[in-house]
Formats: C-alpha cells, structure tokens, sequence
C-alpha cells in the first residue's frame, strides 16, 4: 500500500490523523506505518454504543464427577483411539505478559520454581506430555504468540529444547491486532508511526491461526478436534483423553471443563442455555435471581464455573468464523501520543479495546457438554503475584499434587 492508498483508506473511515507525523518518520517507519494501516481493520470503532444483547439464560445439565468416574474406562479407551487416529490437537493461548506478575517477559516464561527453574510452559507440556505417553503419539501444539511476545516465546522454547516435546509437531502463530480509541472512535497512536493496537481478544484464536496459514497444517494432520486452553494454569489435564472421550460418547459438538464454584459470588464465568444454545454467564451478569435458583439436586443451578479448556470441532469452526461476532467493546487505560507527539501514559481508562471472545463462539454451536473435574487437581489459574489465583496460591496446589518446586 503506498501514502494515497492509505490516505483514501483512512479518509474512508475518519482516521487521517493516523498519517499526521508522517513526513517525521525513517524511510523503514513510513513503510511499517502504511503496512500496518493496510492491515488494519478500522471499522470495529462502529461498536461503540452497540449493545450485545444477551437472550434468555437458563440452566444447562453438567457432566458430574460421579458420572464420569463410572464411565471413566469408556471414556478413556474412546479419547485415547481418537488421539493414536490423529483426530485431536491443542491450542495454547499464549499471548499475554507477565506485566500483573513484575516480570517484563512473556506470561509463559515465568518461574514458579522455589528450589529449582521450573516454568509455566514447562508445566503445560509436561502436563501434555503425560498423555501423549499414554497414547504412544504425539498431539500436534499450537502455540498463539502475539505482537509483543512473539520472538521471545519462539526462542525461548528454543532454549530450552521445546521442554522435550518434539519440535516438528510445534506451531507458532501470532493473535490478530485491533487498534485502540478514543471514546470518539479516533484511534490512538502508540508512537508516530504505529496505530495503538492490543489483541483481539480469546475468542480470535482460530481466525488468528487460520490467517497465519496453518489451515493447512490442520487438514494435513486429519485433525478434527482442537483442545484450546489458557496459558496461567499449570495444573490442567491438556488432550485429556477422558474428556475428549466423553464428549464424543455424547455426541457433543462442544465441551467445556468447569470446577465448582466456592461461592455464588465467585469471579468466574458459568456454562447455562442462552435461548436453548450453549453459553457462558459471565459473574457480572449473575442477577440475584440467576444466583438464587436451584437445579433438581437443590443445588445452584449456576454452580460450575468455566476454567478456559475448551473442546471444539475444526469444521464447526470453520463455518462459524465468517459469523456475525459481536465485539466487546472494553473500557481500558491506552498509552499513546497527544497530537503534539507527546507520550501520555492514562492514569484512568480513557477509551476502547475491542475483543471477540470464546463464549461468543459457544453460543453458535449446537450442544456443549459441561464436565467438571476436580479444582485441586486442574485448576491453579496464576493471575496475580499474591493472594487468591497467584503465584503462592498455584504453587501450594502443585505441592499438593506431588509436583517439585
């Protein structure tokens, strides 16, 4: 794209300040600002003041521990064929910082060890790698990086020789960008050559992984179910052949693992129906009526929290990511520069974000099978440095487990 064509394209939209410091810029910064600008999709400024409307919530039936432990041996001989037949493959969601732990390095690079190195992605592929020893084959991992972490994410998984996981079955991608506004919908600039951006959200995981090309790479494979799952919880069960065979026991084509809440006022998302479909309630969405309602058991109907390990078809995904996604518009901090080319760093939010998320992509499926699993098992979430879901929380829950520190 040359200067006119991305003037026309920033007219089109409103944007042309994005060009204003332009005769300022290197030979190099003119042509990165003008291949970012063609990159760039302007037009998620049109959601400010769209409200998402969410249908009717109601409750949705959840796979137990009891069950599972009488159908476990059938769920497992079922997962694991599946697995030795090609069919699954994990995504990694890995694109955030270690910024919230004081670290300046990715999230995944962070050291939990006490006596020894022992780091988040390490867990994660020793915690994968239990099962591809028990399947005697290896689950194709895909990794999502992202602008800021790309380079160290791939080179520090070179260092230290992919935690023993075969390099060959490894694939890096990096998230799709959206850019950041004002409340106006003029989008900030981070510097005078770069449009302010931030990731798009979880829920673009496999548009991000299909630009990237690995489209391809899945078909290649014959893989037909993708594991997705958070990077911050080093306890959970990835390729779980148990819950994969449980799903495909069911005829799912979807399945979500929940832990049961401590408290109906506890700050994780619950699986319920949204107009008969699968969703997710977030808690902030949780009325006192939704909190109050009981199931058959006289329990909470709302009582398993979702832990972002997710099952889900590749064809279902393919033909939902052309979709209508609503984008959730995000009141957020943004650092950028005033017109004078100043840097500004917020000290309060002072515009948007936009991000798709995952629970979007659930309620456009058919059925999702809630399956909960033990939280002092699988679930050791690292948000935080200290206190509840942080560092000295998750490395209690590995002592418990028999994990060294």
């Amino acid at each position: 794209m040359n200067y006119n064509e991305a003037l026309a394209k920033l007219k089109a939209c409103g944007q042309e300040h994005v060009l204003n410091h332009y005769d300022t810029l290197s030979d190099q910064e003119k042509e990165a600002l003008l291949a970012q600008v063609a990159q760039t999709d302007f037009s998620v400024t049109e959601n400010i003041g769209r409200e998402i409307k969410r249908g009717k919530i109601s409750a949705i039936g959840t796979m137990e521990l009891s069950e599972i432990k009488e159908r476990e041996d059938e769920f497992r001989a079922k997962g694991l064929q599946a697995i030795r037949e090609g069919k699954l493959a994990a995504v990694l969601l890995a694109g955030g910082m270690g910024t919230r732990l004081g670290s300046d390095n990715p999230k995944c690079m962070y050291d939990i060890g006490i006596t020894k190195h022992v780091y988040i992605m390490q867990r994660l592929i020793e915690n994968v790698m239990e099962v591809t020893d028990e399947a005697g084959r290896m689950i194709p991992f895909y990794i999502m990086t992202s602008e800021k972490n790309h380079d160290a994410t791939v080179g520090f998984m070179k260092e230290h020789d992919f935690f023993g996981y075969d390099p060959e079955q490894v694939h890096f991608f990096r998230q799709e960008m959206a850019p950041a506004s004002d409340y106006e919908g003029k989008v900030y600039m981070e510097s005078a050559g770069r449009i302010a951006t931030s990731p798009n959200g979880n829920g673009g995981w496999f548009l991000s992984l299909i630009r990237a090309g690995l489209g391809a790479q899945l078909e290649k494979d014959g893989t037909e179910w993708l594991n997705v799952f958070a990077v911050d919880n080093v306890l959970q069960r990835i390729g779980d052949p148990v819950f994969l065979g449980a799903v495909l026991a069911e005829g799912k084509a979807s399945g979500a693992k929940v832990v049961r809440k401590v408290s109906p006022d506890e700050k994780v998302g619950a699986m319920c129906l949204e107009d008969g479909k699968p969703s997710i309630v977030e808690y902030y969405d949780m009325t006192p009526e939704l909190k109050a309602e009981t199931n058959e058991k006289g329990d909470p109907a709302y009582n398993f929290g979702v832990i972002l390990n997710y099952l889900f078809r590749v064809d279902d995904m393919h033909r939902i990511m052309g979709g209508d996604f609503p984008l959730h518009v995000v009141n957020k901090k943004i650092p950028h520069i005033d017109a004078d080319g100043n840097p500004v760093v917020p000290e309060e939010p002072n515009g948007y974000k936009y991000e798709q998320l995952v629970l979007d992509m659930i309620v456009q499926l058919d059925s999702c099978l809630p399956f909960e699993v033990v939280r002092e098992k699988e679930f050791a979430p690292i948000k935080n440095k200290t206190g509840v879901d942080s560092v000295e929380s998750a490395r209690e829950l590995c002592k418990m487990n028999g994990i060294e520190l």
